[in-house]
């Protein structure tokens, strides 16, 4: 019988080649649809631990999706842009852009803040700008959540159950626009439309994305303080037993 002459393999080896091979057949993620953004290093970042990093970074998306949502439905409902005398819907969504970074509140929400104002400009009575308050009170109480700030560093405070109850807001807030009606019994805002053959869910899935966000921003926050006494006990365990020994 011959005998083989092939040298064994062993099986750290085995594994190398099986993972280089695999790399190899692996082409680049593909990117028509988008690819994914690195921001410019910030020295203010130097004061950020990851939580604070996720915190300013969901902020900033969140934000930018309320945005969006009040383009959708200043497009849906014209007449509300036209009540703030703005000469166009691009003039109206360039106010509202600025008011977001404005410590001062939406002058139709009558100096009401937090889910106060949010009250307001979903009461069947409001007769303002509807869009523009509600996407207005929305971002003020996802900012109240966030302590105040959009930006959050290593001294502030971040609290989970606030970030958590922002999202349950949202949620309340999303029910109250699609259910809510005015005396004339229309819906106080045209959003998702699912009445003609093409269904639009634009909305839905923009308020979904904040509410994901937000929920993911809630329990990475509570997993912070657990993760820190597993760290310790894996840096002590380390420390106590994963020691170089002699060899000479």
């Amino acid at each position: 019988m011959r005998r083989s002459t092939a040298l064994p393999i062993s099986l750290p080896a085995f594994t190398l080649v099986l993972v280089l091979v695999l790399a190899g057949c692996a082409g680049p993620a593909p990117i028509e649809r988008g690819e994914t953004q690195i921001a410019p290093m910030h020295p203010a970042e130097l004061a950020q631990s990851d939580v604070n990093r996720m915190a300013t970074l969901g902020m900033r998306d969140n934000l930018d999706s309320l945005l969006r949502i009040a383009d959708k439905l200043y497009r849906r409902n014209p007449s509300e842009w036209r009540k703030t005398g703005a000469a166009s819907r691009e003039v109206a969504m360039a106010q509202l852009r600025l008011s977001l970074d404005s410590p001062v509140p939406w002058p139709a929400l009558q100096g009401k803040r937090d889910i106060a104002a949010l009250s307001l400009a979903l009461h069947v009575d409001f007769t303002g700008d509807r869009v523009a308050a509600f996407v207005a009170a929305s971002a003020d109480m996802l900012v109240t959540a966030h302590g105040g700030r959009t930006r959050v560093y290593l001294v502030d405070s971040l609290d989970n159950q606030h970030v958590y109850n922002a999202a349950r807001n949202i949620e309340i807030a999303v029910w109250l626009l699609s259910t809510r009606r005015n005396a004339a019994g229309q819906p106080l805002l045209l959003a998702d439309d699912m009445s003609g053959p093409e269904r639009n869910l634009s909305f839905e899935r923009e308020f979904g994305k904040i509410i994901g966000r937000l929920d993911l921003l809630a329990e990475v926050a509570t997993e912070k303080y657990r993760r820190a006494v597993i760290s310790y006990v894996q840096n002590f365990v380390g420390g106590t037993f994963l020691q170089f020994l002699p060899v000479r």
